[in-house]
Formats: structure tokens, C-alpha cells, sequence
């Protein structure tokens, strides 16, 4: 919850399991999405999350893809993703593609915040990008 009481980010899946020895929890086919009112919603999908404690940093493994459900067209792929849901932020040191109407980008790494809706591509940066049609 945001500090207004409104929902901030709801994470589901179609399994989860607790394990009290070590206060992780495992969750199978997670669907992350942070919301502030007002602005377009972030949403993460992954074969698999992990986390500890409260669930402030969860690591996204298999298929992990970023979009907004209101801007379909662009999304970013990759197959690990740390999430620090304190900073609504996102990162990962492995390759990342994103995907938009007009071209593909591919780079090693990348750090996301969802707050500040900036993306920065960390290294082997390449991309193909065709111009919209000018009117």
C-alpha cells in the first residue's frame, strides 16, 4: 500500500510456497504490477519468483517480461530480473531485448526505474529502429 492506503503493487501466481525455515517464498508463474494512480501501471511476468522476508527484493527467473498493459507494443524480455520493490526498481547483468513498434534493441543488462519510467541499457547496445511515417 502506498501511504494514501491505495494499493502500490499486487504480485500473484498460480502457486506459492512459504518456507518458515528460512522465511523464503516461492512463487510459480508471477504476475508483478506496480501501480501509482494517476500514471501507467509496470507489469513483470516470469516462470518463477523468489524471495525472503517481506518480499523486497524478489528474483524473476524464465521468460521474464516488462510491458504496460496500456502500452502493449513495447516490452522487454530477459531471463532474470531482480526486483526491489522498495525503489520500484528493476535490474539484471543478462542479455535484455526490447521490443517496440518501430525496432528491437538488444543489450547486456539494464537497470529500470518504474517510478521514473527511465531505462538504462548497460552494455553491447544494438538495435534496428524504423522511423514512424511522417505526416
Amino acid at each position: 500500500m502506498d501511504i494514501q492506503g491505495h494499493p502500490s503493487r499486487v504480485i500473484t501466481g498460480t502457486e506459492m510456497a512459504h518456507y518458515p525455515k528460512d522465511d523464503s517464498t516461492e512463487i510459480f508463474n508471477p504476475v508483478a504490477q506496480f501501480i501509482e494512480l494517476g500514471k501507467d501501471t509496470w507489469q513483470v511476468s516470469a516462470n518463477k519468483g523468489n524471495t525472503v522476508g517481506k518480499g523486497d527484493d524478489i528474483l524473476l527467473t524464465g521468460n521474464v517480461i516488462i510491458t504496460q498493459p496500456a502500452n502493449p507494443e513495447i516490452e522487454l524480455q530477459t531471463e532474470a530480473l531482480n526486483l526491489d520493490t522498495l525503489h520500484n526498481t528493476a535490474y539484471t547483468d543478462l542479455a535484455v531485448t526490447m521490443k517496440s513498434p518501430y525496432g528491437i534493441t538488444d543489450s547486456v543488462g539494464l537497470h529500470a526505474s518504474l517510478k521514473q519510467k527511465t531505462i538504462n541499457l548497460h552494455s553491447r547496445v544494438k538495435g534496428h529502429y524504423d522511423a514512424p511515417p511522417t505526416k
